[in-house]
């Protein structure tokens, strides 16, 4: 049995359906920056980020008789905007293996004894510094931080074990609070 959710955007979402222009517009200016920032920390390139966006919604329009408001049509064009991601990664053949990360990227024993409240850093640092991670590390460190998948969930949608999800996320967190300490006010 299937439960709907109650979704703020369902009136557009029937608009929509009922061949309402306007209300294509209204959905798409409703979710467009938040979904270009998903395509954008997954892809980190503008560009191709804005391709998935379009993408993504030229989809989700098409499949929109299928909507049937079991999630919100935000968590539905969220799921679409990472596939279509994913999809757009690994056609540029990123490797989602454990050893995709170099060891000599792994915090050394001097920075164990940090406090962790002392890497308070500035929201431009940590995207800096995920900006410098290896494509597959960011992917996973996003999908997971950011994003809000679980491990599971990022294993399915990478066709990778879960464990691989949870190696490469505590690699990328580890690289990312290297790079904080390492690299001083970058």
């Amino acid at each position: 049995m299937n439960q709907e959710i109650n979704d703020i955007h369902r009136h557009l979402v029937e608009a929509c359906k009922a061949g309402n222009r306007k209300a294509y517009n209204e959905l798409y200016n409703a979710y467009a920056k938040a979904m270009y920032n998903v395509c954008y920390r997954m892809m980190r390139d503008a560009e191709e980020a804005k391709d998935m966006l379009q993408e993504s919604f030229v989809d989700a329009f098409h499949r929109l008789e299928s909507f049937r408001f079991e999630s919100t049509f935000g968590a539905w064009i969220k799921r679409i905007a990472v596939n279509k991601c994913i999809n757009a990664l690994e056609k540029r053949k990123v490797v989602w293996v454990q050893n995709e990360i170099p060891e000599t990227h792994f915090i050394s024993d001097e920075y164990e004894s940090v406090d962790e409240e002392a890497l308070r850093y500035s929201v431009e640092r940590v995207k800096n510094a995920m900006g410098r991670l290896p494509e597959g590390a960011r992917v996973i460190f996003s999908l997971y931080l950011i994003e809000g998948y679980d491990h599971t969930e990022i294993a399915e949608i990478l066709n990778i074990s879960e464990s691989t999800s949870k190696t490469q996320f505590m690699r990328a967190r580890n690289m990312v609070k290297e790079m904080l300490i390492t690299i001083p006010g970058q």
